[in-house]
C-alpha cells in the first residue's frame, strides 16, 4: 500500500517524500480456502490525558491478537509505515487522512507474513501475542511539540503516541513479557531504531527483547544531482515535529549537527538492545525518492528504469550498484562488530518485505544462502544459528519478488494489482560471493 498525497507541482518531490507509504501485496495464498486475519481496532482511551493524539487530534489506535498456549507471554509489536511530513501544507493534508487520523483508518486489519497466526505462515510467532501499532503522526513516533495559530492546530505527538500504547498494553500482559520482539516496516522501521532501547525499560529485566526493522534503513545519501535533498528533508522534519529533544542522547552529543541522528546509520551504533536489520540493497523507496527523487531527475531519464529495472541503461545500472555499495558500507560496523545482532540484505526491487507472506515465508520467497527472511530472522532471534547474510549484486539473485510501484507522471500511487513480477536478467551473473 503506497497512499501519496500530491499538493502543489513545485512540492511534488517534498510531498512524496512526505507522505511515502509501504509497497505491500495481498496476503500469499496457501491455497483458496485460507481465510485472511482480520484484527479489530482498539483506541487508546486516555490517550488525551497525557496530549498523545494524532495529528488532526483523534485517538491514536493499535490492533491486538492474543497470543495463547506456549506464546501467551510473548510479545510481537510491529509499527505501522507510511512516511513523514515535514512541513504544515503536508501535515495539514495528510491530517484528513487515514495517515494523520484514526477517524479515516479501516477498523479492521490483516495480519499476515511476521503477523499471522497460522503456524505453517509464521512458525516462530504465529503464537505470539502479536500488535500493530497505527501511524499517524508522521514523524516515525518521535515529535513532540503541538503546532497552534489560532485557528489551525496539529498535533506532533508521536513520542506521548508510542508511550500511551504501551501503558496500555503493559496491563494486558506485556508488562509480565518472559519474550519480546520490537518490528516496523518503512517509517515504522525507522521507529524501530528510535524506540528499541526504551522499549526493554518497560519489560522485566529477565525478558528476552529484541528489536527489528524492515525497510527502515534510510540512507543519508546525494541523489544523482549530487545534493543531499533527504537531508534537507530530514532536517525540516525534525526542526517541524520537534523531535531532536527524543532522539539518543549519545548520537546527538557526537556529531555536529544533531538532525542527523535521525537517520539510522547514525543511531545504530549506540542502540544496546540486539537487533536485526531487514533490507534490500535496490530499496524501492530509496530508489525513488533519496536517490532519483524528481527535483534530480526533471527530464523523466529514469522513468523507465524506475518501473523496470531490465530497462535501466548500463550507466543507471552503475549508479544502483553504487547506492547498493554505500549501503553495504554503511552497515559494514554492524556486520563485523554487532556480537548479537542480525542481517537479512538481499537485492530485491522491494520495500517491506516482512509484513507480506509472498515474501517473510512460503515456498518461493526470496532467500539468501537458501534460507528465507522468516528462517533468518528466527535463526536469530532464537540463537540458533548465525544471521548475518548480505546477498550478491543485482540480478545474481533468482529468488527475488521485485514489488515494484506503479508510477504515473512523477506520482507514486497504490497499485495492489500485479506488484510482483520476475524481471528478465539485464546483466551477465556477478562473480561476488554472498557474505
Amino acid at each position: 500500500m503506497i497512499p501519496f498525497i500530491y499538493l502543489k507541482k513545485k512540492t511534488k518531490f517534498v510531498v512524496a517524500l512526505a507522505l511515502l507509504c509501504i509497497i505491500t501485496v495481498e496476503p500469499w495464498r496457501v491455497n483458496s480456502a485460507e481465510q485472511r486475519l482480520l484484527v479489530n481496532m482498539t483506541l487508546v482511551a486516555n490517550a488525551r490525558d497525557t496530549g498523545a493524539l494524532c495529528l488532526d487530534g483523534s485517538l491514536p489506535a493499535y490492533h491486538l491478537d492474543r497470543g495463547y498456549g506456549a506464546g501467551q507471554n510473548n510479545w510481537l509489536l510491529q509499527f505501522e509505515g507510511g512516511g513523514w511530513c515535514n512541513d504544515l501544507p503536508s501535515c495539514l493534508e495528510r491530517a484528513q487522512t487515514r495517515r494523520g487520523s484514526t477517524r479515516y483508518m479501516t477498523k479492521l486489519e490483516v495480519f499476515s507474513g511476521i503477523l499471522s497466526n497460522n503456524a505453517t505462515l509464521n512458525p516462530d510467532f504465529y503464537n505470539w501475542n502479536r500488535v500493530k501499532l497505527r501511524y499517524c503522526d508522521g514523524a516515525s513516533f518521535t515529535g513532540n511539540r503541538v503546532f497552534n495559530n489560532g485557528t489551525t492546530k496539529l498535533y506532533f505527538k508521536g513520542q506521548k503516541i508510542w508511550e500511551a500504547i504501551i501503558g496500555d498494553l503493559l496491563p494486558k500482559g506485556l508488562g509480565k513479557a518472559h519474550k519480546a520482539l520490537l518490528s516496523g516496516c518503512s517509517a515504522g522501521g525507522l521507529a524501530t531504531f528510535h524506540h528499541c532501547d526504551n522499549f526493554t525499560k518497560y519489560l522485566p529485566i529477565n525478558a528476552s527483547v529484541k528489536c527489528l526493522s524492515d525497510a527502515g534503513f534510510f540512507l543519508d545519501g546525494r541523489d544523482v544531482s549530487l545534493n543531499h535533498t533527504m537531508r534537507y528533508f530530514v532536517k525540516s522534519l525534525v526542526t517541524l515535529q520537534g523531535i531532536e529533544q527524543n532522539l539518543n542522547k549519545n548520537c546527538t552529543s557526537a556529531l555536529s549537527y544533531p538532525d542527523l541522528c535521525f537517520f539510522p546509520q547514525y543511531a545504530l551504533k549506540y542502540i544496546s538492545t540486539p537487533y536485526f536489520i531487514l533490507n534490500s540493497a535496490y530499496d524501492v523507496f530509496q530508489f525513488h525518492h533519496i536517490l532519483v527523487p524528481p527535483s534530480a531527475d526533471p527530464r523523466g531519464h529514469w522513468n523507465h528504469c524506475k518501473v523496470n529495472p531490465a530497462a535501466c541503461t548500463p550507466d543507471q545500472i552503475d549508479t544502483l550498484q553504487g547506492f547498493r555499495l554505500s549501503m553495504t558500507a554503511a552497515l559494514k560496523p554492524f556486520y563485523f562488530y554487532s556480537s548479537r545482532g542480525g542481517m537479512f540484505i538481499n537485492s530485491c526491487f522491494a520495500h517491506c518485505q516482512s509484513e507480506s507472506q509472498e515474501t517473510w515465508f512460503g515456498a518461493d520467497s526470496p532467500r539468501i544462502n537458501d534460507k528465507t527472511i522468516a528462517e533468518a530472522v528466527g535463526d536469530w532471534y532464537f540463537s540458533r544459528n548465525r544471521s548475518k547474510a548480505i546477498d550478491c549484486a543485482y540480478p545474481c539473485d533468482k529468488t527475488c519478488h521485485n514489488l515494484i510501484p506503479y508510477i504515473n507522471s512523477g506520482h507514486l500511487e497504490e497499485d495492489t494489482g500485479n506488484l510482483s513480477t520476475s524481471f528478465p536478467v539485464l546483466l551477465s551473473e556477478f562473480s561476488e560471493k554472498r557474505i
